[in-house]
């Protein structure tokens, strides 16, 4: 299996995209910190990003696309003379899906936000810096493009399962910005996110992924990567910060938290999925790795 499908799934990442903005001469707009992680496409013009938390702001073009994966505040702004305006007025009075500010028509963009449950945060998100950047020059630029246009139409025209087509165009949108990131800045990116870009550590995580439950040892990874025991363990904590069979224990809690939550499958019946022989074996890895037992978990679940 794809270890990014993989948590993808796991985290149940929804998506829609919401007004765009026009404006134009001398304007800046203020954004409340988002629910979610919000993302936005530049469709004319040029802008800069201003992120609550980053030294410095981000120059935008028409083209470039942006995710933001932190609920902290951010300004647009054309000019960091313009004395910013709170961007919810602005799009309460938006007319036609299009808020308006500033004089003129010189800026376009358009955008949303995806939504994740409630372990995507620890899985996903904590791996990725505060702005994911994807220039329009990036070959996954115009895929971006395309599937914004496309959600865009569905959303106007109001066709036939709009909403569930819009849903999954944004999911393409977020997995487009997560390879861009991962090819082109891969140094921002911590944890198992980051040894997907690693061509040793990656083709351990995928073994991982493909037989949870199957009873890895390090040296049967190396033997799947190409290079001897020591090096696979000492490179897999050098770039993921775990040791490869902690990173499997982990996994394995997340798959069995999944399950715990979604089926009403028996606690045996899920040790056997996920990778442990017993009931008790499974109860002393989730405790150790959540803390709390597989049952409380279950009684308390989202």
């Amino acid at each position: 299996m794809d270890p990014l499908y993989d948590v993808l799934s796991l985290v149940g990442a929804t998506g829609h995209v919401s007004a765009s903005m026009a404006a134009g001469g001398s304007w800046a707009v203020e954004f409340e910190a988002p629910v979610g992680i919000k993302f936005n496409a530049v469709r004319r013009g040029r802008c800069w990003l201003r992120v609550d938390g980053c030294a410095e702001a981000l120059p935008l073009v028409e083209g470039d696309c942006y995710l933001l994966t932190r609920a902290r505040s951010y300004t647009l702004f054309s000019d960091p003379a313009a004395v910013p305006v709170p961007a919810g007025p602005v799009f309460l009075a938006a007319t036609g899906g299009v808020a308006r500010v500033g004089a003129g028509d010189d800026f376009a963009a358009i955008g949303g936000a995806f939504h994740f449950g409630e372990r995507a945060r620890t899985l996903l998100l904590d791996a990725l810096p505060p702005v994911v950047h994807v220039p329009g020059a990036a070959a996954e630029a115009a895929t971006l493009h395309w599937a914004i246009d496309q959600v865009d139409a569905e959303l106007r025209q109001q066709r036939l399962a709009a909403g569930l087509v819009a849903e999954h165009l944004a999911l393409v949108m977020l997995i487009q910005m997560l390879r861009h990131h991962l090819a082109a800045d891969a140094r921002t990116t911590t944890g198992w996110l980051a040894g997907l870009g690693d061509p040793v550590v990656a083709v351990a995580l995928r073994e991982m992924h493909q037989r949870p439950a199957h009873p890895w040892t390090v040296a049967e990874l190396a033997r799947a990567a190409s290079v001897s025991r020591s090096t696979l363990a000492a490179r897999f904590r050098t770039v993921v910060g775990r040791a490869p069979l902690e990173y499997l224990t982990d996994w394995r809690v997340e798959l069995a938290a999944d399950r715990l939550r979604r089926t009403d499958d028996t606690l045996a019946r899920i040790a056997q999925l996920v990778g442990y022989g017993s009931e008790s074996a499974l109860s002393v890895a989730f405790k150790r790795t959540t803390g709390h037992t597989p049952r409380a978990y279950r009684r308390h679940r989202p």
